[in-house]
């Protein structure tokens, strides 16, 4: 019986490597929100790191977050950097682009996984108001990446976030 299980055990950890194999080598999570406002009134609230604790979605999750602004006060090579509980870990944020439709940040995650991908924030006007989609992009490791992404994603992970970070982003441009 033993001999059984354990065989049963070495197939799914192959059948699992070899999905995960299998995966992409990178990812994309887009999500996009029309806003009552102008581009020039939602682009300072993406452009300053300041800004970014009235709507961001992970903000709150954590109280004692440690953040440091570093760089340029606000726009390209402006810094953020942040250290908290496990439902923020750590990082690194730097606006590396600004053009008058986009908004382009590089992403350093230190932990709880490390990931270094980019962030895009697309502004598009549509008559009163704008179209805002959110980009993440970037490679897919094979472990942890891919061997996640055989029991989830990470449009899955933190697609709803991008979704509630919009609504806020939403609410604070049209006040």
């Amino acid at each position: 019986m033993l001999k059984f299980i354990g065989i049963l055990a070495v197939v799914a950890i192959c059948v699992i490597l070899i999905l995960a194999a299998m995966k992409p080598s990178t990812f994309i999570v887009e999500r996009s929100v029309s806003i009552n406002a102008t581009p020039d009134k939602i682009a300072p609230l993406i452009n300053d790191f300041h800004s970014w604790n009235t709507w961001s979605p992970w903000a709150k999750l954590d109280p004692t977050m440690k953040t440091v602004y570093s760089g340029a006060p606000s726009g390209v090579g402006s810094v953020y950097e942040w250290e908290g509980n496990s439902k923020v870990g750590k990082g690194r944020m730097e606006v590396t682009s600004i053009q008058p439709a986009k908004t382009s940040i590089k992403l350093d995650f230190l932990k709880p996984f490390e990931g270094h991908n980019t962030a895009d924030f697309v502004l598009e006007p549509q008559g009163p108001a704008t179209r805002v989609t959110w980009v993440m992009y970037g490679p897919l490791n094979f472990i942890p990446g891919k061997l996640m992404s055989v029991f989830t994603n990470m449009d899955t992970m933190i697609g709803d976030d991008f979704q509630r970070g919009l609504a806020n982003l939403k609410a604070a441009a049209e006040k």
